[in-house]
């Protein structure tokens, strides 16, 4: 894999150390996640974060485990890294770290205190809820360490106030636990029980957000590191019926062990594909009914349809983990109604609102029996993948419907925005797109078309399926192409002047990265145009991806910024979005476009924000500041599929 390695120059600056953030998941869709610096700087950071029914519905339990040096003179020397609502940083650790570096997919810091260094290390027990931070002294010493516990019990969107009821602590041998909820397990454990009041969160505070919460120390552990190599180790765990935990040293040796294997499992080519590989393992969980999941997003997102079947190609069937993406595809398709799949949303509730997420399944369902053989899947998914056709010729909701006229597939219902364009800002759809975008057309027409090679493969009539793709391809090559040289992005859309299904309607011709699906797909509706293809590029293409509006546009924002209305607002206005390089790179290979260096600025973010991985968003105009989420399932998943 790729070397991951900073030093004091950027460990000791608080700017840059606190902007780098590191991700351990515990493959349900909790995670231990924070920065180098140690400073935590959003309210979803901890070294436990619980997954609940669903993976978005988390609670954070051990926030920090805060270390500090007690020197044979008597000094006493903090490690760990807190910001105050007061501006204070207090301690500031960060300024002893001499190296911090992401191994094996797990972070390491070590602090140097004059001629006495030690070493953390941290891991998940995979597919548990228990975290193992283990610290070791590397030279000098004898030294005591101490290891104050900063706990919580909060839904990881919010936060949790002194002015509300302390934890419950209850007395366990070697440590407490915590609100009946988790466990704390150490060596020399010592109770307090009292606030740290106004701890403050610099992300939530520049995402618009509320920014501070109160932490409640629960206690500290202290052993005594005599030699070099003598380690102290504690255990965070969910209560559950399991067993206790293996020794810390031991979780941490078999989380490192099982990182390589998953990278060995996906035959890299490279080092960068073997980043990406264990990248990717981090978005396929087992959720609490021990079904296969994707979480779209850390720390914020869980499930969504759509994401998981774009990204299921560079996920599942680039990663050597076939069998399980038979598993999802399977219990995916069981979600099936009225010809659409369900969209396992945040809020807890199955949804069914999207045009596209349906679409892309066929196109997940149609690529993993291309690349694997597997028809007896295709033979069994069939009956299924008709009833999607038919339901789309039929109608379904949302006014989702085929054309009679031009067998294109239509959409749009008031307040509804159905495509990956989906942000809302008062519940108003920013880009509603109604009427017949370009990307659900091409996705329509790869559908239909790989529809009819899974019945032909089962020896079923596909004549009909041919039929109705002929015809949509024609319409969509008389109707899409602009005067300008590219693609409209919707045809058929209902004039501003008028309401939804009013008399006058009109093509948008506005520069959008959506028409490269027309392009990139298998069974793509365009032959190749590197004419076409090129124009995108220059309006769009940036080192991190393209954005979602060319700078030339209307309404285009540069920045991804500010309160949740501001961010949404800017979310497909032209912020950058990195899936997007895989249709791109697709459609350059196609129309004989050059792609060798198309990934490298994607290659250099992965040392740059969500570390090892690749974010979900990035400003519009340079220089590119990642935003959103820094771990993005289809963003690493597309761009491992691409270079592949």
């Amino acid at each position: 894999m790729i070397e991951i390695r900073f030093g004091s120059q950027v460990c000791g600056e608080l700017t840059s150390a606190a902007s780098r953030e590191w991700l351990v998941p515990d493959g349900l869709g909790g995670y231990a996640m924070g920065t180098v610096a140690g400073l935590r700087t959003r309210r979803y950071h901890g070294l436990l974060v619980v997954p609940g029914e669903t993976p978005a519905s988390r609670k954070v339990g051990l926030a920090s485990l805060d270390p500090a040096v007690l020197l044979p003179s008597g000094a006493r020397v903090r490690l760990g890294a807190h910001e105050w609502a007061s501006g204070d940083i207090d301690p500031a650790g960060f300024e002893l770290l001499e190296r911090f570096d992401l191994t094996d997919g797990l972070p390491r810091w070590r602090w140097r205190i004059g001629a006495v260094v030690i070493e953390r290390e941290l891991a998940m027990l995979p597919g548990r809820s228990c975290v193992a931070v283990v610290h070791r002294l590397v030279s000098g010493g004898p030294v005591e360490l101490e290891l104050a516990a900063a706990c919580t019990w909060r839904d990881a969107h919010g936060e949790r106030r002194a002015d509300g009821p302390p934890l419950r602590m209850d007395p366990v041998d070697g440590g407490a636990v915590i609100e009946g909820a988790y466990r704390l397990s150490g060596p020399g454990w010592t109770p307090q029980g009292h606030w740290w009041r106004g701890a403050y969160h610099r992300e939530e505070a520049a995402r618009g957000l509320h920014p501070e919460e109160d932490l409640w120390y629960a206690g500290q552990f202290r052993d005594l590191l005599r030699r070099p190599g003598d380690t102290v180790s504690v255990l965070a765990w969910a209560q559950d019926p399991a067993p206790e935990p293996p020794p810390a040293v031991e979780v941490v040796a078999a989380a490192r062990r099982r990182n390589r294997e998953v990278v060995a499992a996906a035959k890299p080519a490279d080092d960068v594909e073997a980043t990406l590989a264990l990248a990717a393992d981090a978005f396929v969980v087992r959720t609490n009914d021990a079904a296969v999941d994707v979480v779209a997003g850390y720390p914020w997102f869980g499930a969504w349809s759509r994401d998981t079947m774009i990204s299921y190609e560079g996920l599942f069937l680039r990663t050597g983990r076939a069998d399980l993406g038979r598993e999802l595809l399977r219990s995916y398709a069981a979600t099936l109604s009225q010809g659409m799949l369900a969209n396992t949303a945040d809020t807890g509730r199955v949804e069914y609102n999207t045009v596209d997420g349906t679409l892309w399944f066929l196109h997940a369902v149609s690529r993993h029996v291309t690349v694997t053989g597997d028809t007896d899947l295709g033979d069994e998914l069939l009956p299924a993948l008709r009833g999607v056709v038919d339901a789309h010729l039929a109608g379904t909701r949302y006014g989702i419907a085929v054309d009679p006229v031009d067998g294109l597939l239509t959409s749009g219902a008031p307040g509804a925005a159905l495509t990956w364009m989906d942000a809302r800002v008062y519940g108003v759809p920013v880009t509603p797109r109604h009427g017949k975008p370009v990307e659900v057309n091409a996705l329509w027409i790869n559908g239909v078309a790989g529809v009819a090679e899974l019945a032909e493969l089962a020896g079923q009539d596909a004549n009909g399926l041919h039929r109705l793709h002929e015809r949509a391809v024609k319409a969509f090559r008389d109707r899409f192409p602009t005067p300008a040289g590219w693609l409209h992005d919707v045809v058929d859309a209902p004039a501003p002047a008028y309401p939804l299904g009013g008399a006058a309607f009109h093509d948008d011709d506005v520069l959008r990265p959506n028409q490269l699906l027309a392009w990139s797909l298998p069974n793509a509706p365009l032959e190749p145009d590197p004419q076409a293809v090129g124009l995108i590029g220059a309006g769009l293409l940036t080192p991190l991806g393209l954005r979602s509006l060319s700078p030339d546009s209307p309404g285009f924002a540069g920045r991804h910024r500010g309160g949740p209305a501001e961010r949404d607002g800017a979310y497909h206005q032209g912020t950058v979005w990195p899936w997007l390089i895989g249709p791109y790179a697709d459609a350059s290979r196609r129309a004989g476009l050059p792609v060798d260096e198309l990934f490298t600025g994607l290659e250099a973010h992965l040392r740059e924000y969500g570390l090892g991985s690749v974010s979900e968003t990035a400003d519009g105009s340079a220089p590119h500041t990642a935003t959103g989420c820094p771990f993005q399932a289809w963003s690493v998943a597309e761009l491992l599929r691409a270079r592949r």
